[in-house]
Formats: structure tokens, C-alpha cells, sequence
């Protein structure tokens, strides 16, 4: 099921490189130099929750507004 164009569930990192068109690997790299959306483990799983990368997309939309 959709949610504001997200599914109602966690997001996996592939679910997160697909919703951006961006490699598998950029994900990691994300989450490594904590630049992207929020992630968190459910034991040795990443997981995104899709309200946080909701809101980390307007989070880069106001900054690129503001920053134009």
C-alpha cells in the first residue's frame, strides 16, 4: 500500500536506491558519511522508515530553495 507515494512499510536500502535513482552503493555511502535519509537496524537489517524520508526529502527541497 502507498502513502504519500511511499510505501506503507519500512524501506530496505534497495527500496531507497530505486525511490532515488541512485546506486546500491551511494545508499551505503549515505549512511556511512550520515548524508541521507535516516536508517536504522532491526538486528543486522537497515531499515528506513518512510516518514523520515519524507521528511528528509523536504528537508533538501527547502535547502536547495533557500539556497537558489
Amino acid at each position: 500500500m502507498l502513502r504519500g507515494g511511499l510505501p506503507d512499510r519500512y524501506l530496505k536500502p534497495e527500496d531507497i536506491a530505486e525511490i532515488f535513482g541512485v546506486p546500491l552503493e551511494t545508499v551505503y555511502q549515505w549512511r556511512k558519511k550520515r548524508t541521507g535519509p535516516p536508517g536504522f537496524r532491526v538486528g543486522k537489517h537497515l531499515r528506513y522508515d518512510p516518514t523520515d524520508v519524507r521528511a528528509y526529502v523536504t528537508q533538501q527541497k527547502s535547502a536547495d530553495q533557500t539556497a537558489a
